[in-house]
């Protein structure tokens, strides 16, 4: 059989597309075009494009560009959701969710951006209506309402883990009470003569804790000398004590710690358990203190 010219018809097999063919001996003869519009067709189809966006662009009513593009936006939407997908199941088996859990963490996770951040806007005008407008809490109420724009397009299991535990959070009503509880007090603070060191609660609290050193010990005693002066006076040691207790929450703290893994920021370690160990141990040596008459 002879080549075929390359400037003329070109023979391909029987099971070649819709063009129309020259049939001569069992063959379909293709000129260039065809062969080029039937390799359009396939490249379309490979790279996942639909009938209709084919036909519109070997009809010219849409550019292979203009198509590709919206082509691209429509992959970017399923890449996010299966991307979100495959979190929520990572989370649904590292907790080993029930079915209820699952059908709500799946729910929380699709929110839109907005509805997110409604959520939280809503917990933190709820905690903060009535107070002064001067007071500090309206300053730490507008950081505890920022939220990402979005999830990121490829949000990492322990971001959407985050997610739905800061909604559940939120939604807990003891949590809100405490942290209404925590937007109106202050009473008392402006009568404080001596303020705890936050570093020095870390430093020496801190290793306290992780050195078991019980508070209410001599060792304890010891260690809250190097955080709160010897001499300051009973009142004064519960007043602080009464600060202390009045803003010290695990979970107050577990919010902070959730939203910057939201954002994709790496959380505080947790300061919590030294400032609980501090709180026994003031409690411990003020009780002493008074029972001694000082």
């Amino acid at each position: 059989m002879r080549p075929a010219d390359p400037d003329g018809p070109v023979l391909v097999g029987r099971r070649a597309g819709p063009a129309r063919p020259q049939v001569g001996r069992g063959y379909r003869l293709y000129d260039a075009e065809a062969v080029a519009r039937l390799d359009l067709v396939r490249t379309l189809r490979e790279l996942g494009l639909g009938l209709d966006a084919v036909e519109a662009v070997l009809a010219r009513t849409a550019t292979v560009a203009e198509v590709a593009a919206a082509h691209v936006a429509a992959l970017d939407t399923e890449i996010r959701t299966l991307r979100l997908h495959r979190a929520v199941l990572s989370t649904v088996a590292d907790r080993g969710s029930t079915m209820e859990e699952t059908l709500l963490m799946n729910k929380l996770a699709r929110l839109s951006a907005q509805e997110r951040q409604r959520i939280i806007d809503d917990f933190v005008q709820e905690m903060v209506e009535g107070t002064d407008p001067d007071a500090p809490a309206r300053g730490i109420a507008e950081s505890m309402r920022r939220l990402p724009a979005e999830l990121p397009d490829d949000p990492a299991p322990e971001q959407v883990d985050a997610w739905i535990e800061l909604a559940e959070l939120v939604a807990d009503e003891s949590f809100r009470q405490r942290v209404r509880a925590m937007a109106l007090a202050g009473g008392g603070a402006d009568e404080l003569e001596y303020e705890t060191d936050h570093h020095a609660v870390l430093e020496h609290a801190g290793r306290a804790v992780a050195d078991g050193i019980a508070p209410s010990s001599s060792q304890g005693r010891t260690v809250l000398a190097r955080i709160v002066p010897p001499d300051t006076p009973v009142d004064q040691r519960a007043l602080v004590l009464e600060q202390l207790e009045t803003f010290t929450d695990a979970r107050v703290e577990r919010y902070w710690q959730l939203l910057a893994i939201v954002n994709g920021q790496s959380p505080q370690p947790a300061a919590v358990p030294a400032f609980e160990w501090l709180i026994a141990a003031l409690r411990a040596d003020t009780a002493e203190r008074r029972e001694n008459g000082e």
